[in-house]
């Protein structure tokens, strides 16, 4: 936040696409509490809980690119709206499936309508947030992962304790039909449209986006976008992280499980909650130290090369602290870098095509597809999961390897400068 510009972006936009996001990754994630009880009604084994929580992410990169082109050249806030409302209905119809295929068929259909809604906020953040702020915007907002985790997880075990699985899908699918209604009339895709933000404040954004996009010279078009050897980077990047992410995120209440010696759904949800409240602090003061260095590259790499370490440490304890101890470390390490890594895309792409460009590196979210149906296969082959978990590692260390190489890109420098400008070096309202 800048002195002497009001801030009210940061009350409005942040708070709404939080909890919008919220009620999106509930429903993603639910499903880690609630494969142990589908399993009695269709005997699933541990590769078919991977396959279920896997196949979500072959739908979700369908909608990818297209739902960040829809984003910057038509409207983030009604890609979102529409969106939000298939995912809803179908995340209350998984509560009627009847067998494995019609859940991997829900699953995946879930992934497709939610898909779109990644990089169109991304979109969204990126016309309210200038570039030296984006890290904290993207990482403020990207707080309803662990948020997600932290409140739902026990408030999912709570509900199988006394409901089925079934009413559980259906009574958590339902908020996002009725917090459409909110998003509608509270958010608007740009300054010029909100009614709640002063001229200072619309005249300050405005004005700082329009010297970052001169920065970054004429837009290449889409094609050239994506050929961008960032941009690849980035797209390989992202498939390795959600690899380790998603195969991270989907077996902690498995692993808690067996060191809580089969613990009510209530414990573990508690228990599982504590790693992503950690992560939570972690991913905001990464974020702000990431804006307050202007560099991304290392706020990238470290954190996951520390998640990496956590999830080979904890395979090899075996007393219940230091496995939640561990726990703790590889959660702050693999959800650390999601603001400075999405800051990255708009630093160096026009603001046109960025979204497209962006829907294209979170098709590397299919690697959530790879992570936990590693996991699970391997738990089926070998009866342990550290084989499982140093893949996990791998995949992470990889990832660290692509960020540093990002360091050799010098077209951020120029936008740098950019933003380095003072305040006083631009117009005022009424100039």
């Amino acid at each position: 936040m800048t002195k002497g510009i009001p801030a009210q972006r940061w009350r409005y936009i942040i708070p709404m696409a939080v909890v919008m996001y919220i009620l999106a990754y509930v429903d993603r994630i639910n499903v880690a509490m609630i494969l142990p009880y589908i399993d009695k009604s269709f005997g699933l084994t541990a590769a078919d809980s991977g396959f279920a929580a896997g196949i979500f992410f072959v739908g979700y990169m369908l909608l990818q690119v297209a739902g960040g082109y829809l984003a910057s050249r038509w409207s983030a806030r009604k890609v979102i709206a529409i969106l939000m409302v298939l995912w809803g209905i179908t995340a209350v119809l998984t509560g009627f499936v009847e067998n494995r295929t019609q859940l991997y068929i829900a699953r995946f259909l879930l992934g497709v309508f939610e898909g779109g809604v990644w990089p169109s906020i991304l979109v969204l953040l990126a016309t309210w947030f200038p570039q030296h702020e984006r890290a904290r915007a993207n990482g403020l907002w990207i707080t309803c992962l662990p948020i997600s985790a932290v409140l739902m997880a026990p408030l999912t075990g709570w509900l199988l304790s006394f409901l089925t699985w079934r009413t559980v899908f259906i009574i958590q699918g339902l908020p996002p039909l009725i917090w459409v209604f909110v998003w509608w009339f509270f958010i608007a895709d740009k300054p010029s449209q909100a009614k709640w933000i002063s001229p200072e404040e619309r005249a300050y954004i405005e004005q700082r986006l329009a010297i970052e996009n001169a920065a970054k010279g004429p837009s290449a078009g889409f094609l050239a976008a994506i050929s961008d050897r960032t941009v690849l980077a980035l797209a390989m990047a992202c498939f390795f992280w959600m690899a380790g992410f998603y195969g991270f995120t989907m077996w902690v209440p498995a692993v808690v499980k067996s060191f809580s010696h089969g613990g009510g759904s209530l414990e573990v949800g508690l228990i599982s909650a504590i790693p992503f409240a950690c992560a939570l602090v972690g991913m905001v003061v990464n974020a702000a130290w990431s804006d307050r260095a202007m560099k991304r590259q290392p706020f990238i790499a470290i954190p996951v090369i520390i998640g990496a370490c956590g999830l080979i440490a904890g395979q090899m304890v075996h007393t219940p602290g230091l496995q939640l101890f561990f726990l703790i470390v590889a959660a702050v390490g693999v959800y650390c870098p999601y603001g400075p890594f999405w800051a990255v895309p708009s630093a160096i792409l026009r603001s046109e095509i960025s979204g497209a460009a962006m829907g294209f590196i979170n098709m590397g979210n299919l690697g959530g597809f790879l992570g936990p149906f590693a996991v699970g296969y391997v738990r089926s082959e070998t009866g342990s999961g550290f084989a499982g978990f140093f893949l996990l590692s791998v995949f992470l260390f990889i990832v660290a390897g692509v960020a540093m190489m990002l360091g050799s890109d010098r077209r951020a420098a120029k936008v740098r400068a950019a933003e380095a400008k003072p305040a006083s070096m631009l117009a005022q309202p009424g100039d």
